[in-house]
């Protein structure tokens, strides 16, 4: 049980470092937008915090696809081979998502206009950790 168990904290530990990566490039970019309104005298728009925290939401499916494999009885080396596998696709997606909403924040705070086209990309980020998750639960 000893490798199912190392599968099923890495699925979760992994994917919380691709939510921290992702946090810190959107915010790094959110924060600079703000930094550039203000010294433009622009209001700035607190909607850029959805470009900054989305991120944060693949640590969740981390989670609940650990609590998933903790009551699976597949064997070990399978949990181990699904937590590793599932942890490095959503912990990529969360990267990428980071990026598209470090993109976002500062087209937006730039323009004023885009909103929707831009969180329709951090979305698609998005839809990648979802799809890991739910085959990784289904698997399990």
């Amino acid at each position: 049980m000893t490798f199912g168990l190392f599968g099923a904290a890495a699925v979760l530990g992994i994917s919380a470092v691709g939510s921290a990566i992702g946090l810190a490039l959107a915010g790094q970019a959110t924060i600079g937008a703000w930094k550039r309104c203000y010294m433009s005298n622009k209001p700035a728009p607190f909607i850029l915090v959805a470009f900054a925290g989305a991120p944060l939401t693949q640590t969740i499916y981390g989670f609940l696809l650990m609590n998933a494999m903790l009551a699976s009885q597949k064997s070990d080396w399978f949990l181990l081979g699904v937590g590793l596998v599932c942890s490095l696709g959503i912990a990529a997606s969360a990267i990428a998502q980071g990026a598209a909403g470090a993109a976002g924040s500062d087209s937006l705070a730039e323009t004023g206009k885009g909103f929707s086209q831009y969180i329709t990309v951090v979305g698609l980020c998005e839809t990648v950790a979802l799809f890991v998750m739910v085959f990784g639960l289904i698997s399990v």
